[in-house]
């Protein structure tokens, strides 16, 4: 299984690690803390080196509640920050969070590689078309619901079948479109409780009937830290359990705040699965 990042051929069937740089003010975990071209460099590097394969750039915070911004502002911050990654790492591979079509196709131009769209299309008609013109992998998320809303009163019937179906619906649009490299995020507190979250980690294996790489945002979310009674600073060990069943259920990316033990859990739970 192998996705194409702009002619670089990555092979998942080894599972591989996504570092996550927020250069957003109110992200959930890491809002403000790379504010400067000094701190997002260093904390590029340490992921590189610790042994992310991707490193994914969020301009645009979609923690619940969030506040909304510009196309324009969004864009002011993501451009340059793409420009300096390149200009200091040639070799990286930059996904970039969004869920605008315009934002997706200006950031590719710009020398990113992946599209990771929270909103699975829903919040930018223009986006499958979009990423299909790019030919680009393509995150798909399941999100019931926006940033604003997502979290007010979640309601499914049967949470898991109800994703896989919509999952096998966009798939084949993006299909037909001739988009071949598609990976989905079943969204891991995007418009579902803390009991929906772990009945979708149980049942992430089912997801492997979509035939799709499965990637899994779980890394310091409230579905850990609430059920703790913690914060997400204190978050680690919890993460990297969530990861390890994630991944001994079939995930092939971990999109995590901290590399070094995300790659660690990959290593230890291959020696299992291989």
């Amino acid at each position: 299984m192998t996705i194409n990042c702009r002619g670089t051929l990555v092979d998942l069937t080894n599972p591989k690690v996504m570092g996550i740089l927020n250069i957003t003010p109110d992200s959930f975990f890491d809002g403000g803390k790379y504010k400067n071209e000094s701190d997002i460099l260093q904390q590029t590097e340490k992921m590189l080196k610790e042994g992310a394969t991707f490193i994914d750039v969020g301009a645009y915070s979609s923690r619940p509640g969030a506040t909304h911004i510009s196309e324009q502002e969004e864009l002011q911050r993501i451009i340059p920050v793409i420009n300096l990654l390149i200009k200091n790492f040639p070799e990286i591979i930059i996904s970039v969070d969004t869920f605008r079509s315009n934002i997706a196709k200006e950031t590719i131009d710009a020398g990113a590689a992946i599209v990771n769209d929270i909103s699975g299309g829903k919040m930018d008609t223009q986006m499958f078309e979009t990423v299909a013109r790019l030919q680009v992998p393509y995150i798909l998320m399941h999100m019931m619901g926006t940033p604003q809303n997502m979290q007010k009163n979640p309601v499914y019937n049967n949470v898991t079948q109800e994703i896989i179906s919509f999952f096998a619906a966009e798939i084949n649009k993006l299909h037909q479109l001739k988009l071949n490299d598609v990976i989905i995020d079943v969204g891991f507190g995007f418009g579902k409780t803390v009991a929906h979250n772990f009945e979708i980690l149980k049942n992430l294996n089912l997801f492997n009937s979509l035939d799709a790489p499965i990637l899994a945002g779980i890394s310091r979310k409230s579905m850990l830290y609430k059920t703790l009674d913690i914060t997400a600073q204190e978050a680690l060990n919890a993460t990297t359990s969530a990861n390890t069943i994630a991944l001994l259920n079939g995930a092939t990316i971990l999109r995590v705040h901290d590399v070094k033990e995300a790659v660690e859990a990959v290593k230890i739970v291959n020696q299992v699965l291989f």
